[in-house]
């Protein structure tokens, strides 16, 4: 699934590529992709794109001026992706949604897959305050410490599970909770409610230097790229040589996703297990 910086660099090309285009149609392809019934999309009609931005992992589409904007709010979910669509055929392949523009041009909105989860929000106004994105806690890469620390004491959980929990910190995902672990030396197993200062400050200064190393690449490509491309010390690299030790990079290994980590580098030299297999290391 995108993460932040996939998001917040692609909010940026299509700033670049569409913003003043005048919106003419949004036509749902899916029954299930439009989330909202009001307001209607043909309220957006006649209105240039004047914003693009992103709310952790979700998509902003702004039309109108600070008056009366209407802001289609978009979630790529696992396969999803916002492209410019030149056939504009009825039925495209993994169609879920098209918004058509004066110019002629369109922006397609399709997901891979069967699941079909993508969806698109039309909120009145700051769409801050309500759902999809009412919920979120705030942006990994512009949280402040006093507010993570909140976050931190609000339950007593391991910290991988805490960075993907988009109601405590926004943004992340199972690639860069690997990466942001890995960077700071911190255990994925290590108990929010036990954290140091110390291991705070890491944690904070992690999150920061990871996602802006993953935005600068981002900003390299044309379009959202491949979980697979994106720079990996340790999500990718199981098995292999620990760039920082002559360690091996370990996993733990759970029905949707892997922890990925080096023992040497974050866990004392002990190896995880889930708790189907041994106890947790704290």
């Amino acid at each position: 699934m995108p993460e932040l910086p996939e998001i917040k660099a692609h909010a940026e090309r299509l700033a670049e590529n569409w913003m003043g285009a005048e919106l003419t149609a949004f036509r749902p392809l899916h029954m299930t992709a439009l989330k909202t019934y009001a307001p209607q999309p043909q309220e957006a009609y006649g209105s240039a794109l004047s914003g693009t931005g992103n709310r952790g992992k979700y998509l902003y589409l702004q039309f109108g001026d600070e008056g009366a904007t209407l802001t289609f709010v978009i979630h790529l979910m696992q396969g999803g992706r916002l492209r410019p669509d030149a056939k504009k055929s009825k039925k495209p392949r993994g169609g879920m949604a098209r918004w058509e523009f004066a110019d002629g041009g369109a922006l397609l909105l399709t997901e891979a897959g069967t699941e079909r989860k993508a969806g698109v929000w039309l909120i009145e106004g700051d769409p801050e305050g309500g759902e999809p994105v009412g919920h979120l806690g705030p942006d990994a890469d512009t949280i402040l410490r006093e507010d993570l620390v909140v976050a931190l004491q609000s339950e007593n959980t391991r910290v991988h599970g805490f960075l993907r929990n988009q109601r405590r910190i926004a943004g992340i995902g199972r690639l860069l909770s690997n990466e942001i672990l890995f960077h700071a030396k911190l255990s994925p197993f290590a108990m929010t409610k036990k954290m140091s200062d110390v291991d705070i400050d890491r944690l904070q200064a992690s999150m920061a230097s990871v996602i802006a190393h993953h935005l600068d690449f981002e900003r390299t490509l044309d379009d959202i790229g491949r979980s697979a491309d994106r720079p990996s010390a340790v999500h990718h690299r199981i098995g292999f040589p620990c760039q920082d030790c002559d360690d091996e990079v370990r996993s733990v290994e759970y029905r949707r996703y892997t922890v990925a980590y080096c023992p040497t580098c974050q866990t004392g030299g002990k190896e995880l297990a889930d708790n189907t297999t041994s106890k947790f290391l704290k």
